[in-house]
């Protein structure tokens, strides 16, 4: 499967942005989807996952009650709404696809190729 993610830019300080990843071929609904991020000098980390049929989510505490992950399988597309962004949300955030959910990337083995967002005053 092939991922691309879209939606990033530059933001202000508690305001929203919605990134989007669609995917190619027929069997997205058999990936579990997540979402890491990325910042200068820093590790990619987890930042919310969903599982094939969208009935389970699962959410970094850094981003919990802020951000939300969803899918529409018909649309081979995977969302993440992004509110009251913080500056330390600054990051290269990547969608991936995998046979099973869960937080942790060894579980993904399909990755876009990272969308851009910035939040900074």
């Amino acid at each position: 499967v092939q991922l691309q993610a879209f939606g990033g830019g530059l933001e202000q300080p508690g305001g929203s942005l919605t990134l989007s990843c669609a995917a190619s071929g027929r069997t997205f609904s058999s990936y579990a989807m997540g979402w890491f991020r990325q910042a200068p000098g820093k590790e990619r980390e987890f930042v919310a996952a969903i599982s094939r049929r969208g009935d389970s989510t699962s959410y970094a505490d850094s981003v919990l009650g802020r951000f939300t992950i969803s899918r529409d399988n018909a649309k081979n597309t995977v969302y993440l709404q992004m509110n009251s962004l913080k500056l330390e949300d600054t990051a290269v955030y990547y969608c991936a696809a995998g046979p099973k959910y869960g937080s942790t990337y060894d579980r993904y083995d399909y990755w876009g190729q990272g969308t851009q967002v910035t939040v900074s005053s």
